[in-house]
């Protein structure tokens, strides 16, 4: 072998190398800081403690994600939901719509920041009825024709509706939830901060922290 071809070997090992870190490098600055969990539930098939009165449905705790239940409540036509094992005293548990709603089943993104185990907020989409849905109710049952996704943050510092996006007004609605879940949730303090409202709001559709 001659000192050219020696040369030439050694070079093509070396940009081989170069490349090699070029793809490793790419790959960890693509990598994302978030990630997401899921999990359902059904309050048919979740342990129920009966109300105390007519307009007090009672509560129930459904399985969730590593051990964190979701916590239920409804009265009223409305409902409560908050998440983990102090649920029932967070904020969140006190937190709904204006508007007659319902949650009593659905899918529960938890969203991650990559290597923790512990979520840092939840997605959950609620059936919230609209102003015209309550005139239509006068005449007849009428369901709920809006759909909201309910952000809640998590964490020792408190559970709380973190944001709300509309779900049928804005076509990239899950990640506008994701938006405010990864870049309010650990900074977002509850019972002093406004809740986050993202994208369209489709009309009679009243959403709190939102002006009407």
């Amino acid at each position: 072998m001659t000192r050219n071809d020696i040369a030439e070997t050694l070079f093509a090992s070396f940009l081989l190398g170069l490349a090699v870190l070029l793809l490793l490098s790419s790959g960890a600055l693509a990598a994302e800081p978030f990630t997401s969990a899921y999990t359902s539930f059904d309050t048919a098939k979740c342990p129920h403690q009966p109300g105390s009165d007519e307009e007090d449905y009672g509560t129930w705790r459904c399985p969730g994600y590593r051990g964190l239940p979701v916590r239920l409540a409804a009265g009223d036509q409305r409902m409560f939901v908050s998440f983990g094992k102090a649920g029932a005293n967070d904020i969140a548990a006190n937190e709904t719509f204006t508007g007659f709603n319902s949650a009593y089943q659905g899918t529960v993104e938890w969203r991650l920041a990559a290597g923790e185990q512990q979520p840092f907020a939840t997605i959950l989409q609620w059936q919230v009825m609209t102003e015209a849905d309550h005139k239509s109710d006068a005449k007849g049952p009428s369901p709920a024709s809006g759909r909201v996704l309910v952000v809640t943050r998590l964490g020792k510092d408190g559970t709380c509706h973190l944001g709300y996006v509309d779900a049928r007004a804005n076509a990239g609605a899950n990640a506008l939830a994701r938006k405010i879940a990864d870049e309010h949730a650990r900074s977002f303090h509850c019972g002093k901060d406004k809740p986050i409202v993202l994208g369209a709001v489709s009309p009679g559709l009243i959403l709190p922290g939102k002006a009407h």
